[in-house]
């Protein structure tokens, strides 16, 4: 079997996951990548070999012979990049968010279509071990029809990882509720079995507003670090902030399930925690990491009790990132590259969690009026 020769868009950052993807003489290896970043170029070009082609022009990397492209550009490129990517006519990994705005994404997705749909979009957490262990438990009715899905998303490093860079400027991200929240707004539909068709939401600037912004062509130290706090202690933050901080919204599916996401950037502590309410019971889990808890109620009780009637966990997977769903995706990807399924999130999938969240945005922006999601075009 000969590799499949790969080319990554934005290799330097979001893009190293595509490393997975690098096994030469078995099935696939980098051949080609691009990054603006001269320093993390050089980089990635001893990673791969010196016979990698190694270019800060996506177009001329492009120009390459290659059997398949990631595309792991920040968001308000993926529209220009995967658009040039599927001209390509090989099969092309998008990172998520699909796109930040409705009209993009379904500018990809008639380009995917005039070129045999062969987008694969990167919406890992579909293939974190615990999630796919909560979702086989709900297809086992362990808790019945589901009725109601809950998550609220604590994010300590929220300042540090958005605040920072593009994500705080709405004219590239659209918003966190899209950008961030786009793992999660997916997740609800999945679990929930259909797409959201109504919005309304809230959201606020209310802690980031206050930190202090760099002047123009000022650095800032973009590392993560646990001595960042409190939140308004924050240095350095992008000259432009007009995202909101924390959001509360509600959702209407179409299949009648009601749901609700909340997150928040200036939290204390991390963690993703969704509640999913079926026709006989309610399941729970406590973090998104492999080996994290997963409680189930099925029993009457008229108290609160706390370990829940059955505790599930994910299984412990390799350090591949995002608790070895990197690694997982990238296979799968692979897989799809040569004419597999996706088992993961599908484009169609991926447009309709922009579509909610971009709704949901232009509800919080307009004081909470409801907003319809378009549908899928036709």
């Amino acid at each position: 079997m000969d590799d499949l020769k790969i080319g990554v868009i934005a290799a330097g950052g979001r893009g190293r996951l595509a490393k997975h993807a690098h096994k030469p003489g078995e099935g696939s290896r980098i051949t080609a990548i691009c990054d603006i970043d001269t320093e993390k170029l050089a980089q990635l070009k001893e990673d791969y070999g010196s016979d990698v082609r190694a270019t800060t022009d996506y177009r001329e990397m492009l120009e390459a012979d290659l059997d398949a492209i990631f595309v792991c550009s920040p968001d308000f490129l993926h529209e220009e990049h995967a658009l040039a990517a599927l001209d390509k006519g090989v099969p092309v990994y998008l990172e998520k968010p699909m796109a930040i705005s409705v009209e993009s994404c379904d500018r990809i997705l008639r380009k995917a279509r005039e070129h045999g749909d062969r987008l694969f979009v990167g919406h890992n957490m579909r293939y974190m071990n615990i999630i796919r262990k909560m979702k086989e438990l709900i297809d086992h009715d362990e808790i019945g029809e589901v009725k109601a899905v809950w998550c609220r998303h604590f994010i300590s490093y929220g300042g540090d990882a958005y605040f920072r860079d593009w994500h705080a400027d709405r004219r590239y991200s659209t918003g966190l509720l899209l950008q961030k929240g786009a793992h999660d707004i997916d997740l609800i539909h999945w679990f929930a079995g259909a797409y959201t068709k109504r919005v309304s939401a809230f959201g606020r600037l209310s802690v980031y507003d206050q930190v202090p912004r760099l002047k123009p062509g000022e650095n800032t130290d973009t590392r993560w670090d646990k001595a960042h706090w409190p939140p308004r202690d924050l240095q350095g933050f992008h000259p432009v902030v007009d995202v909101e901080d924390q959001n509360v919204v509600n959702l209407e599916l179409a299949n009648g399930v009601l749901a609700s996401y909340l997150q928040c950037h200036f939290t204390p502590d991390a963690c993703r925690n969704y509640t999913i309410i079926g026709t006989k019971g309610r399941l729970e889990n406590i973090g998104d990491r492999p080996d994290c808890p997963i409680f189930i109620w099925n029993r009457r009780t008229d108290t609160y009790n706390m370990v829940g009637d059955k505790v599930f966990r994910g299984e412990k997977v390799g350090n591949t990132g995002h608790g070895g769903a990197d690694g997982l995706i990238v296979d799968n990807f692979v897989q799809f590259a040569r004419g597999g399924d996706a088992v993961g999130s599908s484009m169609h999938d991926a447009r309709m969690a922009v579509a909610a969240g971009c709704m949901a945005t232009e509800s919080l922006r307009a004081g909470g009026a409801p907003r319809d999601v378009p549908a899928l075009p036709v």
